[in-house]
């Protein structure tokens, strides 16, 4: 239930010029879930007060300028939406897209479910649930998430997920270089490419996004067990280039 106290007119800042250009017609939906986090989001504490007069530039067009690196028809993997960013706004800018939010906590997935069943999106399912869980049993085309871990970390939870030609695309702040220069060892030990880095929104937003682009080094021995991807058998779990990761999530 929302807090009557807090108005769902007042509470949601005005929308930018740059996000009639990056949702188009579907900016409605991209207005009316800036006001459920500016209300419904404050109240469940699922994101800050001190958020809501930055909604727009700081978490939704950041979020938005995903689809840059999403290619058209892509199945997407959200780990730890929390309240949906980005995939939810992906989900939103891109409804060629069909994108999976995984999180494991039912406060931020009840959110989740209300929120996608008011805005009619119908190209997002909600998962509860550790991103472990889908290891093996799914593979996306992308995998995304926005401020969750560190690289080395992150990538044992991601990368399982991404298929042989799919490609984990993690969205950084300021100090991405710094990061990636650290973490790219642990990464190749772990079957991946060398990272890149990539600015999104350039020339569209007023504040871009960094993200940190890594794929297989060997698509080809990356897959599903057969069993798995049929739906018949009991064979071994994960895909067959799994890395190695130091705690599930």
């Amino acid at each position: 239930m929302s807090d009557p106290s807090v108005s769902r007119e007042t509470a949601t800042p005005p929308v930018p010029d740059a996000a009639r250009g990056v949702f188009a017609d579907r900016l409605g939906q991209a207005e009316e879930y800036a006001r459920a986090l500016a209300t419904d989001g404050v109240v469940r504490g699922l994101i800050g007060p001190r958020e809501a007069p930055r909604l727009w530039e700081r978490h939704l067009l950041n979020s938005a300028v995903l689809e840059e690196a999403v290619p058209r028809g892509a199945t997407v993997a959200d780990i730890g939406s929390g309240a949906g960013l980005p995939g939810l706004v992906l989900a939103i800018a891109r409804p060629d897209v069909h994108v999976t939010l995984v999180e494991p906590l039912l406060r931020r997935t009840t959110f989740l479910d209300e929120v996608v069943s008011r805005l009619g999106v119908t190209n997002v399912r909600v998962v509860r649930g550790r991103a472990d869980a889908l290891h093996g049993v799914e593979q996306f085309d992308v995998v995304t998430s926005r401020a969750v871990a560190a690289l080395p970390k992150l990538a044992g939870w991601c990368l399982p997920l991404v298929s042989g030609h799919g490609e984990m695309v993690a969205l950084k702040g300021s100090a991405v270089l710094d990061e990636v220069e650290e973490a790219t060892p642990e990464l190749l030990r772990l079957g991946a490419t060398a990272p890149r880095v990539a600015e999104l929104g350039v020339g569209r937003v007023s504040e871009t996004t960094w993200a940190v682009r890594i794929a297989w080094a060997e698509p080809s021995s990356v897959s599903l067990p057969a069993s798995r991807s049929s739906g018949s058998g009991t064979g071994s779990k994960g895909p067959r280039r799994k890395p190695r990761r130091p705690h599930g999530r």
